[in-house]
């Protein structure tokens, strides 16, 4: 799974999106694929094995659920 990385307040947000930027770039389309149903997988996990966004009619229309 992923680790957790707690960034300083004092780091300017910039430095800290590139950086992001530069772990996400050097993935293969594969391990940024698995990363994302990785994400998808806790997301429902945290919200009691309901999905946070599901279709709504036709078309791509998404909404988030009112708690």
């Amino acid at each position: 799974m992923g680790k957790l990385k707690l960034y300083d307040t004092s780091i300017p947000r910039e430095l800290i999106a590139q950086e992001r930027e530069s772990v996400y770039l050097s993935r293969t389309p594969e391990q940024r694929f698995f990363s994302v149903l990785r994400l998808n997988h806790i997301s429902m996990a945290m919200n009691g094995g309901k999905p946070l966004k599901s279709p709504q009619g036709k078309g791509l229309v998404i909404r988030k659920l009112i708690i």
